[in-house]
C-alpha cells in the first residue's frame, strides 16, 4: 500500500453526455488550509434530510472536531476540481475505520463519491468498517452496490440516533 503522498496527482475523468463535459478531478492528502472547506462540506452535506443527526452540529463545532481528528489519526484524502474542493473521505487506517466520506451536494451522482471510496478500500486493502445514519438510503444504497454489507443495527455514539454498521471485507 503505497500513501497517497508518495503518488503522482491522480486524475480521474468523468464524461457526462446531459452536458457533454469532461470533468477532470483529482485526489490529494489534505492539508491544514483544507480544513475550513472539509468542515463546510461535511456541515452541507450532512444537513441535508435523513444524512446527518437530528440535531446537526454547528459548522464550528465540526471545524473543531476536524481539527482534532486529524491531529488524533485521520487520514483525510480531498477530491478537487481544478482549485475547488468538492469532497473528502477521512479514515483510520490502524482501526481500519472509514470513518466518514462527504461531497459538496451538487456533485453527488458524478461519481466522485466512488472514487473515494476505491481509494480508502486501497489504503485498507484487509477491510473496513464504517456506519451511516440508517435513513439514508442513498448512502445505504451506495455502500450496499459497492459490496459492503450490513453488520448491524445501533445508536450513533454522539448523538443516540439510528446507524447501520457496515463492513467491507478487503482483497482476499
Amino acid at each position: 500500500m503505497l500513501p497517497l503522498s508518495d503518488l503522482p496527482t491522480i486524475l480521474f475523468r468523468k464524461y457526462r453526455p446531459e452536458n457533454l463535459a469532461l470533468i477532470l478531478y483529482q485526489l490529494r492528502p489534505a492539508v491544514d488550509a483544507d480544513c475550513d472547506r472539509i468542515a463546510d462540506i461535511w456541515h452541507t452535506s450532512a444537513s441535508l434530510p435523513d444524512v446527518g443527526p437530528p440535531l446537526m452540529p454547528t459548522y464550528d463545532d465540526l471545524r473543531i472536531r476536524v481539527d482534532d481528528e486529524m491531529a488524533n489519526g485521520w487520514v483525510v484524502t480531498i477530491a478537487e476540481i481544478g482549485t475547488e474542493i468538492i469532497g473528502f473521505v477521512a479514515i483510520r487506517p490502524s482501526d481500519r475505520v472509514l470513518a466518514e466520506l462527504f461531497l459538496c451536494p451538487k456533485h453527488l451522482g458524478n461519481g466522485i463519491g466512488k472514487v473515494l471510496l476505491d481509494h480508502a478500500k486501497s489504503q485498507m486493502p484487509l477491510g473496513f468498517t464504517l456506519f451511516t445514519t440508517s435513513k439514508n438510503a442513498r448512502a445505504r444504497h451506495f455502500y450496499e452496490r459497492e459490496g459492503l454489507v450490513v453488520l448491524r443495527e445501533g445508536r450513533h455514539p454522539r448523538a443516540g440516533h439510528p446507524i447501520t454498521y457496515y463492513r467491507w471485507c478487503g482483497c482476499r
